[in-house]
């Protein structure tokens, strides 16, 4: 067998390929964008004409993975964590329609917040939606469970979420490559009753996906993932649950005398748990991201038997998980480490110099100087990083496509001006309705669309909306004579002030349209050409 060194999201991608893949859907997002990409990269998934092409948003990815479903075809859908918050209808809906071919929606969490606005914890999707989930602690699980989990897809008829964090999606290690599967022949489901979600069959395929819990289970007990194993020969005093990445830093920690249980497949095995409950007089939960499983295993071992973790401050509550604060927990010193270096100055982020961004911004906080009131609502994106000096510009950053429509509230509230920043990714995947309610409404909003031709914060991946925004906001009603695209660059600073000064004082909704290519998709195009 061939051994290849895989970051996680390469480990995944080569899995889902080699496991008989037929359709990748995401949107970008750290850290699950390298998924996708290698996919789109490889060689026998070009050959296969592996479905690649990166969605408008994640309820769109989702939607289209359980399309091909549909047509008996194994599908992977990708996002980050805040991205199960956009297809949470399709994703629980889907559990209930069940699926044809084997579907697996793939969220990659970030804790510590390295690139991200929330820690949340997509596991407790996994239980919202009542599925299988898995959560692999090495990248060479992280190969093997796409074929697993697709089988146990097909097998139970339900999508399967897997769950990994940005440590292992972006660390290498060395993959045991098997045999590529064949694709599944396309075979649309026949079947409409449990595809047209009216209450009358919506009612019975819930019943169907309660009645499936325990075969659910079942499978988490009997899971090669899942197992109890012993450290040191003494008693065993003290018992550790280790969830997915978790069990590498218990492993690097190496407490003696204790039991662990390597948890890696959910629902959680309950026998298990019990009966380390039963080896041991207190148990410590070692998982990344937050206490879903300290939580659930207080349930089952009942509120007199000790149970440790993030709750009670034996691991920190918030925050990515290290060998140190693992090691910590068991009483350890953390380990040797250099000494840190002196006089060593920050170096926050910032924008790229040269970006158009850039001269958005020097124009902006010129124009907005000349009102008082003035709020520029931000969004999610590189340009996010005009809220840092030198530029300090934006007053809120929420999440994807809440500039326009918080900028729309603050102006029914009396604001004035009240400005919005969206980017040109970020405008297809969810700011389009927000501007539809503001033309409904004919509110008193500029917004400006800083388009650089690509999706640049997660690399330069292409952007839905790219040569058609002056056509988008026509069609969602904006006054012709409001949608202005100017060119940002400190030679036409006079025309986009002037631009920006008589948009706002237009009393409606206007568009202005700073548009030059990112600098760095740019200089990747013409390397390319040489």
């Amino acid at each position: 067998m061939e051994k290849k060194l895989l970051l996680g999201d390469e480990a995944i991608a080569l899995g889902a390929i080699n496991a008989g893949l037929s359709g990748v859907y995401a949107y970008p997002g750290t850290p699950s964008t390298e998924i996708t990409e290698f996919i789109q990269g490889n060689a026998l998934a070009q050959e296969r004409g592996v479905h690649s092409r990166w969605c408008t948003n994640e309820k769109t990815a989702m939607e289209a993975a359980l399309g091909m479903s549909y047509a008996g075809k194994r599908a992977l859908v990708c996002m980050k964590h805040v991205g199960m918050n956009v297809c949470a209808d399709a994703f629980v809906n889907s559990a209930v329609t069940g699926v044809n071919g084997g579907l697996i929606v793939l969220a990659a969490d970030d804790p510590s917040m390295h690139s991200s606005q929330n820690e949340q914890d997509s596991r407790f999707y996994g239980k919202f939606a009542m599925i299988p989930v898995f959560e692999p602690s090495t990248q060479q699980e992280a190969y093997d469970m796409m074929s697993d989990a697709f089988e146990l897809s097909e097998r139970l008829k339900l999508p399967v979420l897997m769950r990994v964090v940005t440590r292992l999606a972006h660390s290498r290690a060395a993959v045991q490559i098997s045999a590529p599967q064949e694709e599944k022949p396309f075979s649309p489901d026949n079947d409409r009753t449990h595809w047209v979600l009216l209450p009358v069959n919506a009612r019975r395929q819930y019943l169907g996906l309660v009645d499936k819990q325990p075969e659910i289970e079942q499978a988490s007990e009997k899971s090669k993932y899942n197992k109890l194993e012993c450290f040191g020969q003494g008693e065993k005093k003290l018992g550790v649950i280790a969830c997915g990445i978790a069990y590498n830093y218990v492993r690097e920690a190496r407490p003696t005398d204790v039991e662990v249980l390597k948890l890696s497949q959910y629902p959680m095995p309950v026998a298990q748990i019990q009966q380390l409950a039963k080896d041991c007089d207190r148990i410590i939960v070692v998982e990344d991201g937050q206490p879903v499983v300290e939580e659930l295993v207080r349930t089952v071992v009942g509120a007199d038997y000790a149970v440790e973790g993030r709750l009670n401050g034996k691991l920190p509550r918030t925050g990515e998980l290290t060998p140190d604060s693992v090691a910590k927990a068991f009483g350890q010193a953390p380990f040797a480490t250099l000494p840190a270096a002196e006089n060593v100055v920050g170096r926050p982020p910032a924008l790229c110099q040269g970006c158009g961004h850039r001269d958005v911004y020097t124009a902006l906080n010129q124009v907005a100087a000349e009102y008082p009131g003035a709020r520029i609502f931000g969004d999610i994106g590189c340009y996010t990083l005009g809220a840092l000096p030198p530029f300090r510009s934006i007053d809120s950053c929420v999440d994807m496509g809440a500039s326009i429509t918080m900028a729309k509230g603050a102006a029914d509230a009396g604001l004035f001006p009240a400005i919005a920043v969206i980017g040109d990714s970020t405008f297809t995947h969810s700011g389009m309705t927000g501007l539809l309610d503001a033309v409904n409404d004919k509110s008193n909003i500029t917004v400006i669309i800083s388009d650089n031709l690509t999706t640049a914060m997660t690399g330069g991946q292409d952007s839905a909306g790219t040569n058609k925004f002056e056509a988008i906001c026509l069609g969602l009603g904006v006054e012709p004579e409001h949608v202005r695209v100017v060119v940002p660059l400190p030679k036409n600073m006079d025309e986009i002030t002037k631009t920006i000064r008589d948009e706002i004082n237009y009393n409606g909704v206007s568009v202005i349209i700073p548009r030059r290519e990112c600098l760095r998709t740019l200089a990747r195009k013409s390397r390319a050409k040489k």
